[in-house]
């Protein structure tokens, strides 16, 4: 197992290399001066090129490229522009309330997703079938950033149950944490909901049809035991694939929610960064976005070996 991890590992390196490289140029051809931004429009010519010579602007691609590569060795991510601080300092005050928000939401859809795909699959053609994977369709259908909005408007602003935004920290006040992510995490997952629930009920179906869970039936195992201990481990493998790719659309996602419910994650800090050019900022953030969905898809895969042998010994 460890050499599997192992070799995992190793080739999810290319993978951070081309990302991070496609951070920087992305950033070098984006349109805007943030010397002009930080100067303000009364700026002469003069005093812009000292301004961009101070802030290493002026310097050709490649030797930006190296001295980036070369501080990132160091684990420096360098200095916001604007912001007057570390940008690893200025995304890890900020990375708990995205990585809150992310594996709340995936937590929320894993469960309620899965719940009612073995439920459609269980009851398949009756009315319980037709009632979950409707609902799922729906919630596939919902843009993210109307249905946070709807249910600000019916929770927060009429009902007052729950806050309108902003973030507690969990170790501050667990009830208040909770209240200040239920909504944002349930807007978030709803999408991805629909898509674990239509995953399971097909895997979950193909597996009921095998031999060794009609066999189980026939000897009189109780229907509970057949579908939670024979059927839903084995279908798993395709739920699994499907949470590392929805961590990446939920980290994506995480943005447009943020500004949504006024969070201050590391969304909001890249699109701020974004607005006022602040290009290392917009690196930084891009490069700790991608290393997050490479891991989890790391950890995905080692789920994947420890859920089926043959993986790793290249038998599947």
């Amino acid at each position: 197992m460890l050499r599997y991890a192992a070799g995992r590992l190793v080739s999810a390196l290319p993978v951070l290399l081309i990302v991070s490289l496609l951070s920087f140029a992305i950033v070098w051809i984006v349109p805007g001066d943030v010397a002009a931004e930080m100067a303000g429009p009364t700026a002469t010519a003069e005093e812009l090129a000292r301004l961009r010579d101070r802030l290493g602007l002026n310097k050709p691609f490649l030797e930006q490229l190296f001295g980036w590569y070369g501080a990132l060795a160091t684990g420096d991510l360098g200095q916001s522009i604007l912001l007057r601080q570390g940008v690893g300092a200025a995304i890890v005050e900020r990375l708990p309330v995205t990585l809150s928000l992310t594996f709340l939401a995936l937590g929320i859809a894993l469960v309620v997703g899965t719940g009612l795909g073995i439920l459609a699959a269980v009851r398949a053609g009756r009315a319980a079938d037709r009632a979950a994977m409707g609902t799922a369709l729906i919630g596939f259908s919902l843009p993210d950033f109307w249905l946070g909005l709807v249910l600000v408007y019916v929770f927060a602003v009429q009902l007052a149950w729950l806050p309108t935004g902003g973030f507690v920290p969990f170790h501050q006040d667990p009830i208040g944490w909770a209240r200040s992510m239920t909504l944002p995490a349930a807007t978030l997952a709803l999408s991805q909901i629909g898509l674990f629930a239509r995953m399971t009920r097909a895997a979950m179906l193909e597996v009921l049809r095998q031999d060794y869970v009609r066999t189980a039936r026939a000897k009189g195992m109780p229907g509970w035991i057949v579908v939670g201990k024979h059927a839903f481990r084995n279908a798993l493998i395709p739920v699994v694939t499907v949470a590392g790719i929805s961590m990446g659309v939920l980290l994506g996602g995480a943005v447009v929610i943020e500004q949504v419910f006024s969070l201050p994650g590391v969304g909001r800090l890249i699109v701020g960064a974004i607005q006022r050019r602040d290009y290392p900022v917009i690196q930084g953030g891009l490069l700790l976005t991608a290393t997050i969905f490479v891991l989890v898809n790391l950890a995905v895969d080692l789920l994947y070996a420890w859920l089926d042998p043959r993986i790793r010994h290249g038998r599947r």
